[in-house]
């Protein structure tokens, strides 16, 4: 291919990326984080990217911080309202994530998070320096910034 249909592509790419990123592209990057996402959420876990779930799936999230997956996590009305409309605002949508069927409300049970750990052997889901599949930043060490890089993933033993 000759230099002037390199540079093409090349320019071509960089003009898609931001398309992507805002698509729901969890390898990279996307939708800053909402800081008062990042301080609440973030005190326990990763603060998911929002294009992880469905609308809905967030929306039943939200309406069960009492009991968030056996844990209390309620919030002031005035913060779920400002924390619902901006997780309903940048939610996945199947085309964003790929898939014609949407997930409860797990990341670990969408196809999407199915499909790109498929590679993982059942085993390594036990290790100690794992323990779960929600367990993000103990294999993708940019997780806390949204950055799940299929490249820069590292497996504990």
């Amino acid at each position: 291919m000759s230099t002037r249909l390199h540079l093409l592509a090349a320019c071509l790419l960089c003009s898609l990326a931001p398309a992507a990123m805002a698509d729901g592209d969890v390898g990279r990057p996307g939708v800053p984080l909402l800081p008062a996402y990042r301080t609440e959420c973030s005190a326990c876990h990763v603060a998911y990217p929002p294009g992880l779930l469905p609308a809905a799936s967030w929306q039943g999230v939200m309406q069960n911080l009492p009991q968030h997956y056996g844990t209390d996590a309620s919030l002031e009305p005035a913060q779920v309202a400002e924390l619902s409309a901006w997780l309903q605002a940048h939610a996945g949508t199947a085309r964003r994530m790929g898939t014609a069927t949407l997930p409860e409300d797990r990341i670990t049970r969408s196809a999407l998070f199915i499909r790109t750990h498929d590679e993982v052997p059942a085993a390594a889901w036990q290790r100690p320096a794992i323990k779960s599949r929600a367990n993000c930043g103990a294999c993708h060490p940019k997780a806390d910034q949204g950055d799940f890089n299929e490249h820069q993933v590292r497996i504990p033993r």
